[in-house]
């Protein structure tokens, strides 16, 4: 009898943890309304819905599906003119999302916030942001909007270029319930035509901060400095990064809100247009105002082999862009990076043809940039032919975790080869963070049908390569790349299915 009932245990047990491990996908049915060439963006979860904003021309509405992917609602944002709009940009909370968007009438632009409910309904006035005049025919995007990890800060600002020696920014930092706090206009010297400025993000206290840079020859990295502005500022403070020896590829900042840091890394060389030796890394501490942490790591030709295989060891990164920075608590850090490259029986690939660094990244814009690719996840680029007959690939997702002073812990290297001669959409992963593991999901070709994987990695390092995921039907192409975390354990991912556009949702129970 005991035995038998510690086997009735046992088998529960497995069961559960079966169930636990389990991951779910609902589909919803494509909208007779979607045209394949519309622009969408998941807006996120709100109310227990998820929502997703759609433009197609003039057109701007919400779809709103319920916990089972079923359309609950279809609303027109009539708010949003329908001629003249230049960009919206999308801040979900709990039960309201920020449209906040700009578009301009005669020769101003206008830059205004709505806040709407769940339902898709605009819960106030108009709320007005800033303005700026500008050329009759002018048809540019002004502004740019950034928010704090806990959206308790929002930030608009703008550049103005017209001077190529002087940019004058101007930034508006609001809180979470759009109450003005502070406008600064500030001058930042642009000594040279090859210097540019990168990505920008503001904290949970409202500091802004961004990399300026110059670019030799327009590729390499041979000088920087890392840029902040204090939210009651009116002033920029310049931190110039030691590289005086060392060569770097694109920077990328990530905001370390828990450890009141700033953490800028790259890929770099040691030579110009050479082959990319390691990661350089700098943090500013900004409870002691300097520098807690500049230096570089070198990967090593064991590293190197996982990576790219047995051939050209020295080459082996140089196809590869950072694609995700993860902080942790202790100090430590993670970073994820890719193998991203295309081919064409005309023209031989190399990093170089990205003139400003990655391909997940747009093209630089001065008077206004977005540190953003494009928000908007339009489609429909793999719908025409490719004249220029260009293979896009994605290969192999090289994952290492570092402490707080920049020693590498553990490495580990998820193997993956995909290509399409259409577009880049269906191709790359999207990273989901659920606590205790990072979930990478990605298509990969199994009897000539592209299947969503899923591989986690765990604080310790192993990777894992879960079991098929559940309800993949036969027909669903997931562009994966487009995914969006709505919660701790969900992700929405947009599909095709027969050339329509829909949206999965995958649950991780």
């Amino acid at each position: 009898m005991f035995s038998r009932r510690l086997l009735f245990v046992m088998i529960c047990i497995l069961i559960s943890g079966y169930v636990l491990n389990a991951q779910k996908i609902v589909y919803s049915e494509p909208d007779r309304d979607d045209n394949r060439r519309m622009n969408f963006e998941v807006i996120g979860k709100i109310n227990g819905n998820f929502l997703i904003y759609k433009n197609f021309r003039n057109k701007n509405w919400i779809t709103i599906l319920d916990n089972d992917m079923k359309q609950v609602a279809s609303v027109d944002q009539d708010y949003i003119p329908e001629d003249r709009l230049i960009n919206v940009d999308f801040f979900p909370y709990n039960d309201f999302f920020y449209a906040i968007y700009q578009y301009q009438r005669k020769n101003v632009v206008y830059c205004v916030a709505a806040k709407v409910d769940g339902k898709g309904k605009k819960m106030s006035d108009i709320i007005d942001l800033d303005t700026t005049h500008v050329g009759f025919a002018a048809n540019n995007k002004v502004y740019s909007v950034v928010t704090s990890e806990d959206r308790s800060k929002i930030m608009v600002f703008k550049i103005n270029y017209k001077n190529k020696q002087r940019y004058v920014i101007t930034t508006n930092l609001f809180d979470d319930s759009l109450r003005f706090v502070k406008k600064s206009t500030m001058v930042i010297p642009m000594e040279d035509r090859d210097e540019y400025l990168g990505e920008f993000y503001v904290d949970n206290e409202g500091d802004f901060v961004f990399a300026k840079f110059y670019r030799q020859s327009s590729d390499i990295i041979s000088r920087a400095s890392l840029i902040i502005k204090y939210a009651q500022a009116d002033s920029f403070i310049s931190n110039d990064l030691n590289i005086e020896k060392t060569y770097l590829d694109e920077l990328h900042i990530k905001v370390d809100n828990f450890n009141k840091r700033y953490f800028l890394t790259s890929f770099y060389y040691k030579e110009r247009r050479g082959n990319i030796d390691g990661f350089y890394f700098y943090v500013w501490d900004k409870e002691q105002a300097k520098p807690s942490m500049e230096n570089t790591i070198s990967f090593g030709d064991e590293l190197r082999r996982e990576a790219k295989g047995e051939t050209n060891l020295k080459m082996a990164f140089n196809d590869y862009f950072i694609r995700n920075i993860i902080t942790k608590k202790d100090g430590g850090f993670i970073i994820g990076s890719e193998a991203f490259y295309t081919t064409s029986r005309y023209n031989n690939w190399n990093r170089w043809d990205y003139l400003y660094g990655s391909p997940f990244s747009s093209p630089y814009d001065y008077y206004s940039y977005s540190p953003y690719y494009s928000r908007l996840g339009g489609y429909g680029s793999r719908f025409y032919n490719n004249s220029e007959n260009v293979r896009h690939h994605a290969d192999n997702v090289v994952v290492l975790s570092f402490d707080k002073d920049g020693k590498l812990q553990w490495n580990n290297v998820i193997a993956k080869e995909q290509y399409d001669d259409e577009s880049d959409d269906m191709i790359s992963y999207q990273l989901m963070n659920t606590g205790g593991q990072l979930h990478f999901l990605f298509n990969m070709e199994e009897r000539r049908i592209n299947l969503l994987n899923d591989y986690t990695i765990a604080p310790s390092g192993e990777i894992n390569r879960n079991p098929t995921l559940k309800n993949l039907d036969k027909g669903f192409e997931f562009m994966a790349k487009y995914g969006k975390q709505v919660s701790a354990r969900q992700m929405i991912i947009p599909c095709v299915y027969r050339n329509d556009i829909c949206f999965a949702k995958i649950e991780f129970n």
